[in-house]
């Protein structure tokens, strides 16, 4: 193991990867972690992410090591980026695929006339309701908590901005619609207001999170590239 290769990450790194589906944002972190001390036999690294996905989403998170994770304040105030497939006719509780549906609505009047016209009226400052199915915090509990026991809770509502909403495909059930907008901003709870606003239903059932800031997506390791990448640094 070389020295100059452990304090590359240890003086802290930037590092973009793409988040697999199904994995929690800390399993993404956890195994960053486990693959760098393995590689180059270091006991103890700080590793941390600057901005969490759902596990049911995949694409850009940044993930920053040793002294570099004191920037990831710095990392949270950046507009994100997504591109969101969103399923009309049916509702579900979590606004996406965690729950079962719960409910179906007519779509013969959805157009993509229409879906354009509508998408327009989000554009700019919104107050959108986070989910129940969230991490939010109501009365020191995560809402998921109550939202898994079936207690309702009501969430407040906040103040996100869209700085670009562009339709990519339409179609019935599904319509694939490129977003940039604030932090703090949940596209399951844009696919509900989606609905709702179309007279119909909607849920989120597909994400892809395709830029933070200026950081892009293109440029983020997969799992198997960072593992090819550490081992290359290892032979040099």
């Amino acid at each position: 193991m070389s020295s100059e290769n452990a304090g590359f990450f240890e003086d802290g790194q930037v590092l973009l990867f793409d988040k697999p589906l199904y994995w929690t944002s800390f399993d993404l972190v956890n195994k960053v972690r486990i693959m760098i001390r393995s590689e180059f036999g270091i006991k103890k690294i700080k590793v941390g992410h600057a901005g969490t996905l759902d596990p049911l989403a995949t694409g850009l998170m940044i993930i920053c090591t040793g002294k570099a994770t004191k920037k990831i304040d710095e990392f949270f105030s950046l507009d994100k980026e997504y591109d969101a497939t969103f399923h009309f006719g049916k509702t579900t509780p979590s606004f996406d695929l965690e729950t079962e549906s719960d409910g179906s609505y007519p779509t013969n009047q959805i157009t993509q006339e229409l879906v354009e016209k509508v998408l327009l009226g989000f554009l700019g400052e919104q107050q959108q309701v986070p989910p129940l199915h969230s991490a939010k915090f109501i009365d020191g509990k995560r809402a998921y908590e109550y939202a898994r026991k079936g207690i309702e809770k009501e969430l407040k509502p906040v103040s996100v901005v869209f700085s670009k909403i562009e339709l990519i495909s339409f179609g019935i059930p599904e319509t694939r619609v490129r977003v940039r907008c604030s932090k703090g901003t949940y596209i399951r709870s844009f696919a509900r207001d989606l609905g709702l606003a179309l007279k119909s239903g909607c849920y989120l059932s597909a994400l892809e999170r395709s830029a933070i800031g200026s950081y892009r997506l293109a440029g983020a390791y997969t799992l198997e590239k960072f593992d090819q990448y550490l081992k290359l640094m290892k032979q040099i």
